[in-house]
């Protein structure tokens, strides 16, 4: 196919280096980014008088046409073409003829192919954004489906202190929150027009950016012509959040394995979201989680792919930018897939409350709520952590709980227990005492819930 730049040379490239510089392979994902920006610059055009109307709207209708046919199946992006940017206005020239050439006045590849991926990236921030929301909801209906389960809450992967299950759900709930709001404020900054700042340095014409602009659904426009072709800030931005992203549902993944293990037995996954062992025929892996833990790495590299694409370039546009779109489309697509999977899988779990319950009658997990009942009673709290501490080693070398104690051994360790010990370090009376804000006590939480719920009833997205 003929080089749209030939004229300084023949644009007769070696086959190697022909391949080598082509971008046909992966910025054909934004064909209708492409086709939408050309329609609207031409549409400019004509209003500006810089392109009599009869050509812009030949442009148009030829546009709509080629849009039309790669949709449809009947017009196949040639692999020959050396971006998509080319391909779509070889094709152009070729239906309208020189009604075609016209459309790329006062315009660049450079703002060209920055106005595309903006475009691109601001429907997958609304696609993602939408499926954050879903999780959401699922995770909120997770939690009111279960306040009441006690299961035990961790540090170092110890049992720590007994929490409600809603409680840790709720946690999550937070995280995916804040990666709402990154994007949100990631899609604002990147929702300007670089269109017009043309190579780098602005163009002779007299055009409207801010038509152009409105027309595509940005801001504003980009002030710096040079600025406008050499960010990549928000491809590195998003895929900051993306990684963020990955990293939540990473480590909810992870708790999800560990939960479904035969060791823990906290929660069951429906068997849509699992696979078999080839030769192992009890096993039912949680393969997706897994996966989503996995493809984590891959997004982070992504994110390093594109700062060290970008950390040594000088102003303006240097075709190392070629490279940040690989990285970001793939970023932005691992996080789709992930969401859409993880959402589902959570959603059809199997909380398996008894289990919880059992696991958190072991370990002491009501040891701080024992120094804090003596505490109260009159017990400097370093004194009490130490008698409790002694009162746990002693039920380990015996093989008893805390409750398996006598209160006739108990008055022997102190005079300040009473017969009210048992019911201060009963799980649900643990649970229930944590009235602090944002504690694990049932009132909390519920009011944790009612929030969650008031939140993404008002909450819309990007």
């Amino acid at each position: 196919m003929a080089k749209m730049w030939a004229g300084r040379t023949d644009g007769a490239l070696n086959k190697e280096a022909d391949d080598f510089n082509s971008s046909i392979s992966f910025d054909k994902k934004m064909y209708k980014e492409d086709i939408c920006g050309s329609i609207a610059h031409a549409a400019m055009l004509a209003a500006k008088g810089i392109i009599g109307k009869e050509d812009a709207d030949k442009i148009t209708s030829g546009l709509e046409s080629i849009f039309s046919d790669i949709e449809n199946g009947a017009l196949e992006i040639s692999s020959d073409a050396e971006d998509i940017h080319m391909f779509i206005e070889a094709e152009l020239i070729k239906r309208i003829g020189d009604a075609g050439k016209k459309l790329h006045t006062a315009r660049s590849r450079n703002d060209q192919v920055a106005l595309d991926l903006r475009m691109y990236l601001k429907e997958k921030c609304k696609i993602i954004s939408g499926l954050i929301y879903n999780l959401l909801n699922v995770i909120a209906d997770k939690a009111e489906e279960n306040v009441g389960v006690i299961m035990p809450g961790y540090t170092h992967l110890q049992r720590a202190q007994p929490i409600l299950f809603s409680h840790h759900m709720l946690a999550y709930a937070e995280m995916f929150k804040r990666d709402l709001s990154r994007l949100k404020d990631a899609y604002k900054r990147m929702n300007v027009s670089p269109l017009g700042s043309c190579a780098l340095a602005g163009t002779t014409y007299d055009t409207d950016r801010e038509m152009v602009a409105v027309k595509l659904g940005f801001d504003g426009v980009c002030s710096n012509s040079m600025d406008g072709v050499s960010d990549r800030d928000f491809c590195a931005e998003l895929l900051s959040v993306f990684s963020i992203i990955m990293m939540h549902l990473s480590r909810f993944s992870e708790e999800i394995i560990i939960w479904t293990s035969w060791e823990f037995r906290f929660m069951e996954l429906s068997d849509d979201f699992t696979t078999g062992s080839s030769i192992m025929p009890q096993k039912k892996n949680s393969d997706m989680a897994e996966l989503i833990r996995g493809k984590t790495g891959r997004v982070y590299g992504d994110l390093m792919g594109i700062l060290t694409v970008l950390k040594g370039l000088p102003l303006a546009y240097n075709k190392d930018m070629q490279e940040d779109k690989e990285g970001v489309f793939d970023g932005a697509e691992t996080v789709e897939k992930s969401l859409a999977v993880f959402a589902p899988m959570l959603a059809g779990a199997k909380v398996l409350s008894e289990n919880m319950y059992e696991a958190a009658k072991k370990g002491f997990i009501n040891a701080t709520d024992m120094a804090d009942y003596l505490t109260k009673k009159g017990m400097p709290f370093r004194t009490a952590y130490k008698t409790v501490g002694e009162i746990v080693g002693k039920c380990v070398k015996e093989g008893k709980t805390l409750e398996d104690i006598s209160l006739d051994e108990y008055k022997s360790i102190s005079s300040l227990f009473e017969e009210d010990i048992y019911n201060a370090i009963s799980l649900e009376t643990c649970v229930e005492k944590r009235i602090s804000q944002g504690g694990t006590g049932s009132i909390s939480v519920k009011k944790q819930l009612s929030e969650l719920r008031k939140y993404l009833k008002n909450e819309k997205g990007v």
